[in-house]
């Protein structure tokens, strides 16, 4: 229990904290607040990927006396049980206030049965949290469907160049693949922010959440997969290198790292369900700033980079994405309702070693899929490529991730 003393202590220390932060960069990321007084917005994302300035900035817009604010990750909240949302009723209803925004709410158990009160209360809830389950089917039963979901990423390369005052360019777009896109990161340049993240989300929400004792394999297994963005995992290749001892330990991990939004896992297109579970799986990782100060990798693959950047880039526009394999490999097949809308290759350097391998996987996708227009991503090059009645384009990665 935690006296209702201290909850409001609490409240009123992070307004006054909250106050003094600059809300900076107005991110792409439009808060569908539409539909708030029927339903909660729930934002989730990587820790420190802007969330909470998210919520400064929609609550500079909104009358302060509207509206109260509470991170349940303070250390003064760590006990915070489904009974002391009783108390935090109290305060609540002393403050005569109407919007609610609960920031790492998904600490506590339970919590979606108190969304769903005070939205039957007539409350508008806003709710952010660094665990993909926030997104789950599941979420969407015990809400009812009451919710809208969104998720807010690093930095894109394009609010990047907005923050750096740059233009879109091969030289700007290199030092994004070097410094990624956390916000903290880019003002202070200090590394250890970032390695620091790393073992935040390692510890505070997966060996904590999940009650994992094996902390050692645990962080070799997600420093493994963070040097091994754009390459095909299996968990059963990875239980002897990595001294882990079951195999479904490793994918009960990869789905922890995963919801945690450290790495994401692209699998392999096919009609079967079954072999799109059996089929080796690409892994990417949420931002190429961590990539640079994690790595184990001792070699600085270019190629991997940009593949991961467009993974990103596409992730954002689309739910359903896969990787083509039928003799020839297409990195990224996106789809919208089932139907295939967008075939990406990704090249770093076209060259006439490589230009038959890498137009040979797409325009196999493009058969495949009978899509008559497809795209090669590089770093730098420019092109148009007609093959019979299919139309490949190609275009720099500094034009392509701002479209």
């Amino acid at each position: 229990m935690i006296l209702e003393s201290v909850i409001a202590r609490v409240i009123e220390q992070q307004k006054n904290r909250f106050s003094l932060i600059d809300t900076g960069l107005n991110r792409e990321l439009v808060p569908a607040t539409k539909s708030l007084s029927s339903h909660a917005l729930i934002i989730s994302g990587i820790r420190r990927c802007g969330k909470s300035t998210l919520l400064m900035q929609m609550m500079k817009v909104m009358d302060t006396e509207t509206l109260l604010f509470l991170n349940f990750e303070s250390p003064q909240l760590y006990e915070f049980a489904l009974s002391d949302f009783l108390r935090l009723d109290n305060i609540i209803a002393t403050k005569g206030v109407s919007v609610l925004f609960f920031d790492e709410l998904q600490l506590v158990e339970g919590w979606e049965m108190y969304v769903r009160q005070k939205l039957d209360e007539g409350f508008k809830v806003i709710v952010t949290g660094s665990n993909a389950s926030l997104l789950s089917k599941e979420l969407g039963t015990r809400l009812t469907g009451r919710h809208i979901s969104q998720e807010l990423f690093p930095f894109s390369y394009s609010e990047f160049l907005t923050f750096r005052g740059l233009t879109p360019s091969s030289e700007s777009l290199k030092t994004y693949m070097q410094t990624g896109g956390f916000p903290e990161f880019l003002k202070t340049g200090d590394v250890e922010q970032l390695a620091s993240l790393f073992e935040d989300v390692l510890i505070r929400d997966i060996v904590t959440r999940y009650g994992i004792k094996d902390i050692k394999s645990l962080h070799r297994l997600a420093t493994y997969l963070i040097s091994n963005i754009g390459n095909r995992i299996t968990a059963t290749k990875l239980k002897q290198p990595l001294s882990i001892g079951a195999t479904s330990t490793i994918l009960s991990w990869f789905s922890h790292l995963e919801l945690s939004y450290l790495v994401s896992f692209l699998p392999m297109f096919s009609h079967s369900t079954k072999a799109q579970l059996i089929n080796p799986r690409k892994v990417y990782a949420i931002d190429l700033g961590l990539v640079t100060v994690i790595s184990s990798t001792m070699t600085e693959d270019l190629g991997r980079k940009l593949e991961n950047l467009v993974f990103l880039h596409l992730r954002k526009k689309y739910m359903e994405l896969y990787y083509f394999d039928e003799k020839g490999e297409c990195d990224f097949v996106a789809m919208k309702n089932g139907s295939v809308v967008e075939l990406v290759q990704v090249c770093y350097e076209l060259s006439p070693d490589n230009l038959k391998r890498e137009l040979n996987g797409l325009l196999k996708a493009m058969r495949f899929f009978n899509l008559k227009k497809a795209v090669l991503v590089t770093f730098s090059n420019s092109d148009l490529i007609k093959e019979d009645t299919y139309e490949i384009e190609v275009i720099p990665a500094y034009k392509y991730l701002l479209v």
